[in-house]
């Protein structure tokens, strides 16, 4: 398997791109993150442990260990040039060949398509680079989440019950896979209308 950060922008859709993350992004990520703090914190469980741009560092040092590094592939979600979100792969198992999509985008860039277009493209470079299966995990109330895979054309696969501890309470997660023979690089279905929060299990 030969996935690796690769070295050049990966183009996703209009004027958005998806950078490798870098320490110089720390400052911009980190308040774009403090600026959409109540927005992802309805679905995200790691708010609370990022108050200062030292700990966006720290993902980013940590993203930056490659495919095998416990952050797996993080991207910045740039349009034009701007960061509006992240993108990434995390974790990567190399022996069976698969690994979680995750994402997150600020909540003035819903709706536009950006996080799909964004999926799209890294699910093409992740199955280029060798990975058999890539799973996507959400909160079964997250409905602006689920629509990506949705789009994409993943299969749900079941619901886990009580998968995850957010803040004050369970929540069950909705289980969508696809694998590299399925995958086209282009959508599947029509937008799904939603409504809520978007973003799941990245941290910045």
């Amino acid at each position: 398997m030969t996935l690796r950060i690769p070295a050049l922008p990966i183009p996703a859709a209009g004027h958005a791109e998806l950078t490798p993350l870098d320490l110089r992004d720390a400052a911009e990520l980190f308040r774009l993150t403090d600026a959409n703090r109540d927005h992802l914190r309805q679905w995200l469980p790691w708010l609370d442990g990022v108050t200062d741009a030292a700990h966006t560092r720290a993902f980013i040092r940590a993203a930056q260990g490659g495919p095998d590094s416990r952050a797996g592939l993080q991207f910045a979600l740039r349009l034009r040039g701007r960061i509006v979100g992240v993108v990434g792969c995390c974790p990567i198992d190399r022996r069976n060949r698969l690994a979680a999509l995750g994402y997150w985008v600020a909540q003035d860039h819903q709706g536009l398509g950006l996080v799909t277009g964004a999926c799209g493209a890294l699910l093409t470079h992740a199955f280029g680079g060798g990975l058999n299966r890539v799973e996507i995990r959400c909160a079964v109330d997250n409905r602006r989440s689920r629509a990506v895979p949705v789009r994409l054309g993943f299969r749900q696969e079941g619901v886990l019950r009580d998968a995850e501890w957010l803040y004050d309470h369970f929540v069950d997660h909705a289980v969508y896979a696809m694998l590299a023979r399925d995958w086209d690089g282009t959508p599947a279905r029509p937008a799904v209308a939603a409504a809520g929060a978007a973003g799941d299990r990245l941290r910045p």
